[in-house]
């Protein structure tokens, strides 16, 4: 696959026009290159399918997407992260929409996500490789967001608090990091609108969990944005499963309210824009996406586990377990990603059955590493960091 360029991300701005121009057509293959539609299309049949009878996401304004304000440039929306957890509310609202919308790519949206989480296999999934690229996200630079907003084909998605957005701790839950400016600066030079969508119950896949930046960065010289200290965090030695679950909270995404940066900035062209417009701009825009979302927990966010009807689905859906519960997690994902590449056709109905798990281990037996104690670590290690790129912890693209 062709390589991302790169570009320093202190010297983007120092740019010329013209060395801009260059550098944004040099990195066009980014959107292409490892991008598989089809790939996207069945793992949510597959795989987010299921795992939505767990995490149950509810959509709230979502019947019809949002019409551009001009056909040409994509929107932006701009989602809260969840803290202390794994991406598991990233991936329910993309392929979510994704599914409810019948994959037309021109009214959602390609994600921007944090270069850590694919920079080895450790951070993906039950290590599929390169699951975050081949589903369409990019990593989060500002090069990759400028390309992103020459394009007409689809809408960008971003996460404006960066992993301090991840790892903020429960005791700081629904509490928004300081957003990048980058998501204002592309919004006032493309004179596009931010669509803000609030993530209700995330915080909920993971609790309890608090955060300490000494352990957050021993754990980011192995490839590790952060790592969540709790109960929960001292079994993952004893079951490497563990570090991939999420606890059953009932996901709601809400559509907020409707930004125009260009008009917040007044008359002034995006050449006579300073860095104390953007920062003004960036704060106002922060606050009412903070009383957006305060608004929404006081609605949706008191019942975050809604225990009643994940019984109902254990009910409803029970010979399909253990597939769509986190113990079988790494059974459902390796399966998927073995079947797709050593079959023609796409793979449907994996999860059929509860005598079909020894088989499937069978054929993928690293699948036994996760549930051993301690030694699993190993095989997975290797495979996880093995080729690996070494790069900084993501705290937002900086424009």
């Amino acid at each position: 696959m062709p390589a991302t360029t790169t570009l320093p991300q202190k010297a983007y701005r120092d740019l010329s026009p013209e060395e801009l121009e260059a550098a944004l057509a040099a990195n066009a293959e980014a959107l292409t290159g490892h991008f598989d539609e089809r790939f996207l299309r069945n793992l949510a049949l597959e795989i987010i399918e299921p795992l939505s009878w767990y995490f149950r996401p509810k959509f709230v304004g979502f019947d019809e997407m949002p019409e551009r304000n001009d056909p040409e440039r994509p929107l932006i929306y701009a989602c809260n992260h969840s803290g202390m957890a794994f991406p598991w509310d990233a991936i329910m609202l993309g392929a979510g929409l994704f599914h409810q919308h019948n994959y037309e790519l021109k009214k959602l949206f390609r994600p921007l996500s944090a270069p850590m989480l694919s920079a080895s296999r450790l951070m993906n999934p039950f290590q599929l490789r390169d699951l975050w690229k081949r589903v369409g996200a990019l990593d989060a630079t500002s090069l990759n967001f400028e390309t992103l907003m020459r394009q007409s084909e689809t809408n960008v998605l971003i996460y404006p608090e960066g992993v301090p957005g991840i790892g903020k701790g429960f005791n700081r839950r629904y509490q928004l990091q300081p957003f990048s400016t980058s998501m204002i600066r592309m919004a006032i030079k493309y004179r596009t609108d931010i669509i803000g969508i609030s993530c209700i119950n995330g915080e909920y896949i993971n609790p309890m969990s608090l955060s300490f930046p000494w352990i957050n960065r021993l754990v980011n010289k192995i490839g590790i944005p952060f790592l969540p200290m709790s109960i929960v965090t001292l079994l993952i030695p004893f079951q490497p499963w563990i570090f991939y679950m999420g606890f059953p909270a009932q996901l709601t995404y809400v559509r907020g309210p409707r930004f125009k940066p260009y008009e917040m900035v007044g008359d002034k062209s995006w050449e006579e824009v300073d860095e104390a417009d953007i920062r003004r701009v960036r704060d106002a825009v922060q606050v009412a996406m903070q009383a957006e979302m305060d608004r929404c927990v006081g609605e949706y966010g008191q019942k975050p586990f809604h225990w009643r009807s994940l019984f109902q689905n254990l009910r409803k859906h029970w010979w399909d377990l253990p597939y769509w519960i986190p113990i079988g997690w790494p059974a459902l994902f390796t399966e998927y990603d073995r079947r797709y590449h050593s079959e023609p056709e796409p793979p449907r109905h994996i999860i059929r059955g509860w005598f079909r798990f020894w088989r499937i281990v069978w054929k993928n037996p690293i699948i036994i590493a996760y549930f051993i104690p301690i030694l699993g670590w190993v095989p997975l290690f290797w495979r996880g960091l093995r080729g690996r790129k070494i790069v900084k912890p993501w705290e937002g693209p900086k424009g």
